[in-house]
C-alpha cells in the first residue's frame, strides 16, 4: 500500500508576517472603541471640571473667568469642609472595620456549612439588591421619630411612648446612617473574604491540628496572613465606595440638620448644586478625589505585599 503524503501550501514570509502582525494588533484594534467612549465620556468631563476649578464659574453667571488657586483658598479657610471631610473619614473609619469584622465572622461560619452553603449566599446577598435610594427610605422610616418602626418597637417593649429623634439629634443621625450604610454592605464582605477562606489549602490546616494549634492559633498564624490580599481588596473596594457615599444620607438626612450629617459629597452637591457656585464644588471634589488616590495607592501597595507574602 502506498504511503500517505501530506501536501502543505507554501506560504510566503511576508504574508505569514503580516498575519501575525494582524492577530497582534487585533485587541488593541477592537479596544478602540471603548478607550475613546470613555475618554468622551469620563475623560472630558474630568477635565473640563478641573479647568473650571480654577475659575469663578457659577450656574448663574457661567462665566470661564480665571481666578487660579482661590477655589481651593476658599475651601481651606471652610469650617464645614473640613468638618464634613473628618466626619467622612470617621464614617469611612468605622463603617469599613466593622464591616469586615461582621464579613469576617460571618464568612468563617459559612465556611463550615456542609449542605446549604449556595442558599445561604443567596441569602446573605438580598441587601445588596437595594438600590441604596431604596435603602435609604427604607432606614428613614425604621428611624422616623412618630412612626418609625424602632420607636414602636420601643414602646411595644417597654410600655412607655420614647419620642426619639434618630435622624436629628447628635450623634444619632451620623449613627443611623451608619447602620443602613453597614446593613447594605456587609454582603460584600462576607462574599470576598468567604471566597478567600474556601481557597485556603487545607494541608495547612491538618499540619496545624497534627501540631497540636489552638483554633486561635490557626486563625492567627494561618486564616489571616493568607487571607490578607482578600481583606486589601475588599477594604479598598469599600472605602472607595463609601468615601463617594451620597444616595442613603441624602435621602436619610440630607447632611442636616445645620450640616451635623454633613458628608463631603452632600456638601459637594450643596456648593455645586444648591448654592450654584460651581466651580467651588468641583474644587471640593478634586480635593478629594486627590484624597482618595493616595489611600488607594496604599491600600495596593499593601496588596501587593500580602501577594507577594502569600506567594
Amino acid at each position: 500500500m502506498a504511503p500517505v503524503r501530506n501536501y502543505q501550501l507554501a506560504v510566503p514570509a511576508e504574508m505569514h508576517g503580516a498575519a501575525v502582525a494582524e492577530t497582534r494588533y487585533l485587541p488593541v484594534l477592537l479596544l478602540i472603541p471603548a478607550v475613546v467612549l470613555i475618554l468622551f465620556v469620563v475623560g472630558f468631563p474630568m477635565l473640563y471640571s478641573l479647568f473650571l476649578s480654577f475659575t469663578g464659574f457659577t450656574l448663574l453667571t457661567p462665566k470661564t473667568n480665571f481666578i487660579g488657586l482661590q477655589n481651593y483658598i476658599t475651601l481651606f479657610q471652610d469650617l464645614i469642609f473640613w468638618q464634613s471631610f473628618g466626619r467622612t473619614v470617621l464614617f469611612m473609619f468605622l463603617a469599613v472595620n466593622i464591616e469586615f469584622i461582621l464579613g469576617l465572622f460571618i464568612a468563617h461560619l459559612m465556611s463550615r456549612v456542609v449542605r446549604g452553603q449556595g442558599i445561604l449566599r443567596t441569602v446573605i446577598m438580598m441587601p445588596m439588591m437595594f438600590a441604596p435610594i431604596l435603602v435609604g427610605f427604607q432606614f428613614k422610616w425604621f428611624f422616623n421619630d412618630q412612626v418609625g418602626l424602632v420607636n414602636n418597637i420601643l414602646f411595644s417593649l417597654t410600655g412607655k411612648l420614647h419620642i426619639i429623634a434618630w435622624l436629628v439629634d447628635v450623634p444619632l443621625g451620623f449613627i443611623t446612617i451608619l447602620v443602613a450604610e453597614i446593613w447594605m454592605s456587609v454582603p460584600f464582605m462576607v462574599i470576598i473574604l468567604l471566597a478567600g477562606i474556601l481557597s485556603l489549602p487545607p494541608e495547612l490546616f491538618e499540619a496545624a491540628e497534627v501540631d497540636g494549634a489552638s483554633g486561635w492559633q490557626k486563625f492567627r498564624f494561618i486564616t489571616l496572613p493568607l487571607l490578607m490580599p482578600f481583606i486589601y481588596i475588599a477594604m479598598a473596594v469599600r472605602s472607595l465606595d463609601i468615601a463617594r457615599a451620597y444616595d442613603v444620607v441624602s435621602i436619610m438626612t440630607a447632611g442636616g440638620p445645620a450640616h451635623r450629617t454633613e458628608l463631603i459629597w452632600t456638601y459637594v452637591y450643596r456648593l455645586a448644586i444648591t448654592s450654584q457656585k460651581f466651580a467651588l464644588g468641583c474644587s471640593m471634589s478634586y480635593m478629594t478625589v486627590a484624597v482618595s488616590f493616595a489611600f488607594t495607592f496604599y491600600l495596593f501597595r499593601n496588596l501587593l505585599k500580602a501577594r507577594e507574602g502569600r506567594g
